[in-house]
């Protein structure tokens, strides 16, 4: 008989591309996620997993197993939901995942608040981009993510998920100290097209918005240097090397020699939280949705 565990492992990894970071999401070790993919393949009696230099394959049996599984534990989590409902207490576990300002400017106070209403839930938060954290509630890997789109870009969510707004969060540009426009209370995006400009990494959502957010008002963005996260950006224009466009939640200090200005047009980004159809049944999701609102509604960005 196959083992719920070892059809979660495998489905992870499926999601995240690696044993690694399936061990990530299940908040398990690695060698515990090898063990449970190890005893599946006894027990289906094949090789489920091809490794090579950057990470794992699924092999034929592993792509059928993974088709099944999505209806298996569809029915389990639907199961699960159904006797929690029917239970009407918060406890259990429940997961989280957010994308980095928000996994600090909101998972946080989200989990500060369950754990003084619901001792006995267990929450367990991720920081996963949405291209990592949606595909994981739809296989049911993960319960709730928190995901961002622009408000020029929005983003396309797969049938099958609820959502609830949590906050518009609004993004400044960050100057250097020395910069003409540094002492200004508001500039206009239009003074900014001889700049150079620091940004996400290439490839990443956030950069390729900026691309076409610039363009889109006439910019051809000159982008000499690109950080995955903030305070390495902030750092870049302490230094003088451009400017960068600095979201509100979760902002980090300041550093001496920055100046934060605000931007017209107005910039910013929608963040939500999303969770597989049906889910919030449980108790358990219902709460930490309630809790991700309140902290969403406390906070200022």
């Amino acid at each position: 008989m196959l083992e719920l565990n070892g059809i979660r492992a495998l489905h992870a990894v499926s999601a995240t591309g690696s044993i690694s970071s399936a061990a990530a999401v299940l908040h398990l070790t690695t060698s515990a996620v090898s063990q449970r993919l190890a005893k599946l393949e006894r027990e289906v009696g094949q090789t489920l997993l091809e490794r090579h230099s950057r990470g794992v394959l699924l092999t034929d049996a592993a792509k059928l197993l993974v088709d099944r599984a999505d209806k298996i534990l569809a029915l389990v989590d639907q199961t699960e939901a159904e006797l929690e409902g029917h239970r009407g207490a918060v406890v259990g576990e429940v997961s989280v995942a957010g994308f980095p300002t928000a996994a600090r400017g909101l998972l946080t106070g989200t989990l500060t608040s369950l754990a003084a209403r619901f001792p006995a839930l267990s929450p367990r938060v991720s920081e996963l981009e949405p291209d990592v954290s949606i595909p994981l509630v739809i296989r049911g890997d993960l319960d709730i993510a928190v995901v961002q789109d622009w408000f020029n870009v929005p983003l396309n969510l797969p049938p099958g998920l609820s959502r609830t707004e949590l906050l518009d969060d609004v993004a400044d540009i960050a100057l250097p100290a020395a910069h003409p426009l540094a002492a200004r209370t508001t500039v206009d995006l239009a003074e900014l097209h001889s700049d150079r400009w620091i940004s996400w990494t290439p490839g990443s959502g956030c950069y390729e918005w900026l691309l076409y957010t610039l363009r889109g008002y006439g910019i051809e963005p000159r982008i000499v240097h690109t950080a995955g996260e903030y305070a390495t950006q902030l750092a870049l224009v302490q230094a003088g090397f451009g400017i960068a466009v600095i979201p509100r939640l979760g902002r980090e200090s300041i550093p001496e020699g920055v100046r934060v200005v605000p931007v017209q047009p107005l910039l910013s980004r929608h963040v939500y939280a999303v969770w597989r159809s049906g889910g919030d049944r449980r108790p358990a999701i219902r709460a930490t949705v309630a809790a991700l609102s309140r902290t969403a509604r406390a906070a200022t960005p």
